[in-house]
């Protein structure tokens, strides 16, 4: 394994793996195949995929009429165009349905950059997670990536997965193994607890090693899998701390910052907590990644900045 993967490449490859384990697996793009890295897949299987121009609502609806066939259809697009463009035929064809289709949103976030706001998606956790019967999963590692793939095919039923569209480094340990529902806690710490979702597990890991090495100490968990989430062992971990802060890249309502809000309200717990992600009311900049995240306060230096003003709050409030 390389030290950084595309997750989109990940998805090719465990896309090939399955039908060369026998799986009846039909890819279904909207115009999308350089978008999807899907020219490996296709190479090998040359009559499996299923291109219906640009027409995402045609997409869907394809998908779950292959699926209702007995296929394990996937969808392979862009995150806002899958998500604004064909979102009734997600609801009804698709959920409601309870159709065996699998959507991939693919360069999700603001992967786009400065492509801007018509082809950020910041709202599609928020836009699932109002649909019902639908699992919902944003790795944030390749390996993770993977394996959240190779349960999701041989789950029967509908799955969305949100993937970045940038090449991401590995952080998960050796001995990881996913399980829908299991939040992943990468470092135990005392005075303030980052969450992330998806790729900015990377700045919360980051800005934790660097507030280490200023004596703060930090823990850090990762929720990749939103629908289902084990709700009770989140709650356990953020009783931990006086102090939560969640990162994503995505609005704060709707998302992670939302489900941990809901999850600390519900279970009573005493925390400030500061959610970081595109305020309500706004759009990511049309920018590069680095200059994106650190004018939205989304990159691992911001996060240090935030999390000693919380301490510095805290001591402050205790004089």
């Amino acid at each position: 394994m390389s030290s950084s993967e595309h997750l989109a490449s990940v998805m090719v490859e465990e896309f090939i793996r399955a039908v060369e384990q026998g799986v009846d697996l039909v890819p279904v793009v909207a115009d999308s195949t350089s978008t999807a890295k899907i020219k490996p897949f296709v190479e090998k299987f040359p009559d499996r995929l299923v291109n219906v121009g640009i027409a995402e609502q045609v997409m869907i609806g394809t998908a779950a009429g292959l699926a209702l066939g007995g296929k394990v259809a996937v969808t392979c697009n862009a995150a806002p165009f899958l998500i604004s463009r064909g979102n009734e035929q997600v609801k009804v064809d698709i959920c409601y349905n309870n159709t065996n289709v699998k959507c991939f949103g693919l360069n999700a976030g603001a992967s786009y950059g400065p492509l801007a706001s018509t082809h950020h998606s910041i709202d599609d956790i928020s836009v699932m997670r109002g649909f019902g019967n639908i699992e919902i999963y944003a790795p944030g590692t390749p390996e993770q990536c993977r394996q959240i793939i190779r349960y999701a095919l041989e789950k029967i039923g509908p799955v969305y997965i949100r993937l970045d569209g940038k090449a991401l480094p590995e952080s998960m340990p050796e001995n990881y193994r996913f399980l829908p529902g299991a939040i992943n806690v990468l470092a135990e710490g005392k005075q303030v607890v980052l969450v992330a979702m998806g790729s900015t597990l990377h700045e919360i890991v980051d800005a934790a090693a660097r507030l280490k090495e200023e004596g703060i100490s930090v823990g850090v968990i990762g929720v990749a899998s939103i629908r289902p989430c084990d709700t009770s062992a989140l709650a356990r971990e953020l009783a931990k701390y006086k102090s939560v802060i969640t990162v994503e890249e995505h609005n704060v309502n709707g998302g992670l910052g939302s489900l941990v809000a809901e999850v600390m309200a519900e279970n009573g717990l005493a925390a400030r907590l500061q959610r970081l992600g595109f305020k309500d009311g706004e759009y990511a900049i049309a920018a590069d990644r680095t200059s994106m995240r650190k004018h939205h306060g989304l990159d691992s230096e911001s996060i240090c900045s935030d999390v000693r003003q919380l301490l510095n709050r805290k001591v402050e409030a205790t004089a």
